[in-house]
């Protein structure tokens, strides 16, 4: 559904800039969320319909007596919108240019508008017998690779465009979602399809390579292209490849989208490299205006004046926050100004596209008597900690020595700790908290000192901890973390009278505090 989006935008600036003074354009956007059965309804085709009427306008040069928006629409309603749309182009009696957009349903035959059906062929005359200079058709649908296949497209590598013959520069172009066999896809993250999505950030900006303020046809075919393969490639449905056919008679520098860096309405917005960024239109809920890739070249969009919520990825952390883009302005986002979370963080959070996250683990901890007159027993702990997107494991090893005196004897204990603990974290803005439970085993070596004989005992336990504690994240990679837990220790205990053994619980606190670093 992106395609459908970018298309239009494309459709706006499709003349030779010279003539673009002179040339009167035109628009008919069509979106539709009902398709035909077996279709599932489409989230997104009408919205994307109605932000490319808005590209349109904004940055298209379309006049809003000039554009036509149908969204929910049947065949004959578009049939004869198209129609009438012609007869106005033949009677503007000039140069002219016309845009016809769709997004929703189809499949090699038809588009399927509701219950009813537009066929293809019937839209590509349509459109090809407008009195229109130049004509430029877009379609974001399933299957919409058919209408160039059937004049000899195929999914193919980004075209060659040989720019620099000038002539006339009449004809028409197609452009279309995807191949022949493919179906285009929308994304519930961007609220819009693929390649719309992709080829509408193209024209903000994001596929103006040389930096001259000018989007044209090539470059944000190659840009739309390429994105929509990289994005596809990561959904269950498989990489999509849009589709490209043109037909004119001479073609120059087609500019797609003339980006004024003094438009007193409009703002330039630079992002900081190294980072895909996502920007929505006032808050995270609402609509995805455009993206700048982490490799783009280009890295500024032209944003109509408002306030945005700007959203960065990479691999070990999510940047969010709002900002506002002044009219007339040119800034540069400010990373130190969004909120920062960082790689465990993100993926608790179900933002990452990691699904879990290492750590490697030390502490130093401090036990509580656990037997009479064994003392406090300090020590330390290794482990790793797996952070899930709702659950945290956190296997260990640990060891600590408690020391006790009496008159005529000495004695030691040394504990070797197994455990693994579970534990949900709760990501406050500063520091984490986590409430988890911690389940091992123990042995317990009890050595004595003393003039007679007394032999070194080993005795056997198993824990159960209810844990709480809080981590603070140091730079990119680290954290600090203090932990207390209430342990229960079942141990074996031998009865000396009758040589008997038994397990019964016995009680500790333990606090524990440490440092870690993520993988």
């Amino acid at each position: 559904m992106e395609l459908r989006q970018a298309l239009t935008a494309v459709a706006i600036a499709l003349l030779p800039a010279a003539a673009a003074a002179q040339v009167e354009r035109f628009a008919v956007v069509v979106g539709n969320d009902q398709g035909q059965p077996p279709d599932a309804a489409l989230l997104y085709a009408e919205a994307d319909a109605s932000r490319v009427a808005a590209m349109l306008q904004e940055v298209g040069g379309v006049r809003p007596e000039n554009l036509v928006l149908l969204r929910g629409q049947d065949a004959g309603t578009v049939r004869r919108t198209l129609i009438a749309v012609n007869d106005r182009v033949r009677a503007a009696g000039r140069q002219a240019m016309l845009t016809v957009y769709y997004s929703g349903h189809a499949d090699s035959g038809a588009l399927h508008l509701g219950a009813s059906s537009l066929e293809l062929p019937e839209l590509e005359q349509l459109v090809r017998g407008s009195a229109a200079t130049f004509r430029l058709l877009i379609l974001d649908a399933c299957r919409s690779g058919a209408l160039t296949r059937v004049k000899g497209g195929a999914p193919i590598p980004p075209f060659d465009i040989r720019l620099g013959e000038r002539v006339a520069g009449e004809g028409a172009v197609f452009l279309t979602s995807s191949s022949a066999s493919e179906d285009s896809q929308e994304s519930d993250e961007i609220k819009g399809s693929f390649f719309t999505h992709a080829l509408v950030s193209g024209l903000l900006g994001a596929a103006d390579a040389n930096g001259d303020g000018r989007v044209t046809l090539d470059e944000a075919y190659r840009y739309a292209y390429e994105t929509t393969l990289r994005t596809s490639s990561r959904s269950v449905a498989g990489i999509q490849h849009p589709t490209f056919e043109y037909e004119v008679r001479g073609m120059g520098d087609f500019v797609l989208a003339t980006l004024d860096a003094n438009a007193p309405t409009r703002a330039w917005v630079e992002l900081p490299a190294g980072r895909t960024w996502l920007l929505f239109q006032g808050s995270q809920e609402g609509s995805v205006v455009g993206e700048i890739g982490a490799r783009d070249r280009s890295r500024r969009l032209s944003l109509r004046a408002g306030r945005y919520f700007a959203r960065g990825r990479a691999p070990d952390v999510l940047l969010e926050g709002s900002f506002d883009a002044p009219a007339g302005a040119a800034l540069t986002l400010d990373e130190s100004r969004l909120e920062r979370t960082e790689y465990a963080r993100l993926v608790r959070k179900g933002g990452g596209g990691v699904r879990a996250v290492a750590s490697v683990e030390a502490e130093g901890r401090l036990r509580s008597s656990l037997m009479d007159g064994s003392g406090i027993c300090p020590g330390a702990a290794v482990g790793m900690a797996v952070a899930l997107r709702s659950l945290t494991l956190k296997p260990r090893v640990g060891w600590c020595r408690a020391a006790s005196s009496n008159p005529g004897i000495e004695a030691t204990v040394d504990q070797y700790d197994l455990e693994i603990s579970a534990s949900h974290v709760r990501d406050l803005r500063v520091v984490s908290v986590e409430l988890g439970i911690t389940v091992g085993g123990a042995l317990l070596v009890q050595r004595f000192r003393t003039q007679g004989i007394a032999p070194s005992r080993t005795t056997a336990a198993l824990q159960l901890s209810p844990t709480v504690g809080i981590a603070r994240d140091v730079g990119q990679r680290g954290y600090v973390f203090l932990l207390g837990s209430a342990s229960t220790y079942l141990v074996r205990s031998e009865d000396s009278a009758t040589s008997r053994s038994s397990f019964g619980p016995t009680f500790a606190l333990r606090l524990a505090m440490g440092a870690g670093v993520r993988l």
